[in-house]
């Protein structure tokens, strides 16, 4: 709240669908909600994470119903926020479809998500993680779409113990993937938004921009030049601005070229006066789970 990172809060998993299962993560993300509910840095709320304590999602019916019974009971609790059901792919009720993608490509990638007419497409046969990003279609079309996890490249002096879902050699090379990856995804008008894996490393995760004590692998500001991108496309959001890492932009007309590419990078907010107490930044990098970003 006081730092004005927008928070992406979700549950931890149950491994598995037991009756034992259902009744404590249920009461337990009411807890959650509760108590995490007047806390503005809160943007989003998230019961299930790729299909974790819900296995079966295409072929069980009792398994979609928890789904369902946890995003309706969240949006009683709490309608000013989105829900994302299941985050990740095979999404069964939702307000934004979330998709984690790793491809280590970023030709691939942009293939892949580069046009808004691809999405019947997307939704019956792409499959990252080996799953299908929707399981109901109705109404799924006109939800925004995220790419709510994707990079996840490593890099540690030592590969012994660490992990990630590609390594980098070098700081240098980390810095090189990083914003040829950050300047495909920036580009693509499909998505309306995007958070990468990961801020920090975590444990054997050596996937973080930041190590484990918060020292940048590679320069912030190359991190930052990055990650706001070069030229950035017009996303797929509904009116007034323009949505990229958890900031709204907001861009006159005349900022926007015929082909729909930014003249002008938008401009971060003025750096806070340190005498004044910090407080909520609208326009401030969103966080994940896992130290996502």
């Amino acid at each position: 709240d006081r730092l004005g990172l927008l928070v992406w809060e979700e549950m931890p998993s149950a491994y598995r669908f037991t009756t034992t299962s259902i009744e404590r993560v249920t009461r337990e993300w009411m807890d959650v909600i509760e108590r995490d509910y007047s806390h503005p840095c809160v943007v989003t709320w998230v019961p299930f994470n790729e299909s974790w304590g819900v296995p079966n999602l295409p072929d069980s019916q009792p398994e979609r119903h928890w789904v369902r019974s946890l995003y309706h009971l969240t949006k009683t609790f709490d309608p000013t926020r989105p829900v994302i059901g299941n985050d990740g792919w095979e999404s069964v009720a939702t307000d934004i479809i979330g998709i984690h993608d790793y491809d280590a490509d970023p030709q691939k990638i942009g293939r892949r998500y580069h046009a808004e007419d691809l999405l019947p497409r997307l939704f019956k046969s792409e499959r990252p993680g080996g799953r299908l990003l929707v399981l109901e279609e109705n109404g799924q079309a006109d939800l925004p779409v995220m790419l709510t996890e994707f990079g996840g490249i490593a890099y540690s002096e030592s590969t012994k113990g660490t992990w990630g879902y590609s390594r980098a050699r070098t700081a240098d090379q980390l810095a090189g993937l990083y914003a040829d990856l950050l300047q495909v995804v920036g580009s693509l008008t499909l998505l309306s938004g995007f958070c990468y894996t990961q801020f920090a490393d975590t444990y054997q995760e050596a996937n973080g921009l930041l190590k484990a004590d918060r020292t940048p692998k590679f320069p912030l500001a190359e991190i930052a030049r990055a990650t706001m991108g070069g030229h950035r496309r017009k996303r797929r959001v509904g009116p007034g601005g323009v949505v990229g890492l958890g900031r709204r932009t907001e861009l006159p007309d005349s900022a926007i070229d015929e082909d729909g590419m930014t003249r002008e990078e938008p401009r971060l907010p003025p750096a806070a006066d340190p005498s004044t107490p910090a407080g909520p930044d609208p326009a401030a990098t969103s966080t994940g789970r896992s130290g996502d970003v």
